[in-house]
């Protein structure tokens, strides 16, 4: 058999290698592989847990906040901390900025060029996109004068021979099937969101600091509130937020939700592609900071075989990591799994120097581990929430996913697929996006009360700490369940073990050969022309993946690497 290699997968965040073996066009079986090391966990070792957020937070540029928050529980968790109700709120809006900020990002510039042509949107008449622009949405901008001024700005840069983003793309693949016009209204959708995430991601700032990688506490938050002051959190700053959330929305049910709907319908075999697994992870997103308190936003959720109809609870001691096929090694052997409280971070590599021609997939092969529930691979993720959410019937999403597949002609098996996964990602923004103005009120009511507080001193000190003690921080990520476990002893962290989504999805093998979710997801899938890998591309980005969340960059020398 042939194999391809596609090796960086390209508009991700890290470095992803995918090698697929193929025959009579058709791949057979597939390889996943984080080619960066993950060593986040050696560098905690030792440190204040206090301060282990903001290290946890350098994890990711994309995904700041949410391992802040992950850490930032598990310590709370393993000390006792309780948060104010105004600081957990406050978590949440920066939270819930986070999903609608990234769901949309990911769509626009991570993924919508697998399946839009910026090339082909020059063949559009700017009159007749208009038109087909409203019969999708009233969104105001949907003039002639408007698609005109954006198609005028590709032709510059394509006379230019400037194609900056659009280039080195398979434009002339034929797997591209939208109409000229449909082509121009995502294109400058595209554009539109350029300028849109760099406004809504001031709800960070404004509670933050700075974006990325926005300031917190653990205990609170360390942004005070007080209306009469100019330089704290006041009623100004707070109208600020609402306007925020509002044009969220706007943008989301006016151009997000529509032009997901406008693509299904002419990729509508993508809907039963792409799926591998059939095994959902929901690890769970609490109500307010402690997964103890029982209640949950998101509830915890696994479910098997597709069995939406018998969702079952999530026992956390039933995940488990392998290194059977990772350049890590257990002390225990490296068939045997380590729950993430007792697990280790210990390099051994063993595979080939670069550049080489192909992973030795029988041995180890990525810098990810192989984490397991209940010894089974699963797939975590916007999808798998959305499952979560219409098996347990809450938030409307039932009603949400019936009405969306009845336009689309589509039965609910369409979900288990790769623009599934796209789709299940726009309505779980939905969710979100409605769910940040219940709780702005909620802050809002309280400071017009009076209560202003947002940090809880209690047991801040180490010497009110017990001299052992373990925390689990949960968090549901944009890309998935996200969950922090940390040891702490005499007043620092011993071990600390960080299990993120694009673990999950895109690990190696594990001791039983059982594939990841990327792994899975590729097999059956005609190549076209396996140089130009358009499909692989676009099964993989419907998972969102985020490799440098996954596997983390570390160095124990000083060597160094380019001088600007």
């Amino acid at each position: 058999m042939k194999r391809v290699v596609v090796d960086p997968v390209t508009r991700i965040e890290g470095h992803l290698r995918i090698e697929a073996e193929v025959k009579d066009g058709v791949i057979q079986k597939a390889y996943s592989s984080g080619t960066m090391v993950r060593g986040i966990e050696i560098i905690l070792r030792g440190r204040d847990p206090r301060e282990a957020w903001a290290l946890a937070q350098r994890i990711c540029g994309v995904c700041t906040t949410v391992h802040a928050f992950a850490s930032i529980r598990a310590v709370e968790d393993a000390l006792g901390i309780n948060v104010p109700e105004n600081a957990s709120l406050i978590r949440k809006l920066m939270i819930g900025t986070l999903f609608v900020h990234d769901h949309v990002v990911h769509f626009y510039h991570l993924h919508a060029l697998d399946w839009v042509n910026p090339v082909q949107a020059l063949k559009a008449d700017p009159e007749k996109t208009s038109e087909l622009a409203r019969r999708y949405s009233d969104y105001e901008k949907s003039t002639p004068g408007y698609f005109r001024d954006v198609q005028r700005k590709v032709l510059q840069q394509v006379e230019r021979k400037q194609l900056g983003i659009f280039n080195r793309g398979y434009w002339d693949h034929p797997e591209y099937r939208l109409p000229p016009e449909l082509n121009l209204i995502l294109l400058a959708h595209y554009l539109d969101a350029l300028d849109w995430q760099t406004r809504i991601v001031q709800v960070h700032t404004i509670f933050g600091g700075k974006n990325p990688h926005p300031n917190f506490a653990v205990g609170g938050m360390p942004s005070p509130i007080n209306p009469a002051s100019d330089t704290a959190i006041n009623m100004e700053r707070l109208g600020r937020v609402r306007t925020l959330i509002e044009e969220m929305n706007h943008f989301v049910e006016k151009v997000y939700l529509p032009d997901l709907i406008a693509l299904g319908q002419f990729y509508s075999d993508w809907f039963f592609r792409g799926e591998g697994l059939g095994n959902f992870l929901v690890l769970g997103e609490p109500e307010r900071d402690s997964y103890k308190e029982g209640k949950w936003f998101v509830p915890p959720t696994f479910i098997e075989g597709r069995n939406i109809a018998e969702p079952q609870d999530v026992d956390y001691k039933e995940v488990k990591e392998y290194v059977t096929h990772s350049w890590y090694k257990y002390s225990v052997g490296d068939d045997k799994p380590l729950h993430p409280w007792e697990g280790e971070t210990e390099l051994s590599y063993t595979g080939p120097e670069p550049p080489y021609d192909y992973l030795n997939v029988d041995e180890k092969y990525s810098w990810l581990k192989a984490p397991r529930y209940k010894g089974l691979p699963v797939e975590v993720g916007p999808l798998s929430r959305v499952l979560a959410m219409y098996a347990r019937d809450i938030y409307g999403v039932r009603e949400e996913v019936g009405i969306v597949l009845k336009g689309l002609d589509l039965p609910l098996k369409a979900l288990f697929s790769t623009l599934g996964r796209t789709l299940a990602r726009g309505l779980e923004t939905k969710v979100y996006a409605n769910a940040m103005r219940e709780w702005y009120a909620k802050l809002l009511e309280n400071v017009k009360k009076g209560d202003y507080e947002v940090f809880n001193p209690e047991k801040w000190e180490p010497s009110t700490w017990e001299s052992k003690a373990k925390g689990l921080g949960l968090m549901e990520a944009p890309r998935g369940s996200l969950s922090h476990w940390v040891h702490i002893k005499d007043g620092k962290i011993e071990n600390y073990q960080a299990v993120v989504p694009t673990t999950w999805n895109a690990s190696p093998r594990d001791a039983k050969g059982q594939p990841s979710a990327y792994e899975a997801s590729l097999v059956g899938h005609e190549l076209n022309n396996p140089k130009e890998p358009l499909e692989i591309l676009r099964t993989i980005h419907s998972f969102d993946p985020c490799l440098a969340c996954a596997v983390h960059l570390f160095g124990d020398g000083e060597t160094e690497v380019r001088v600007v």
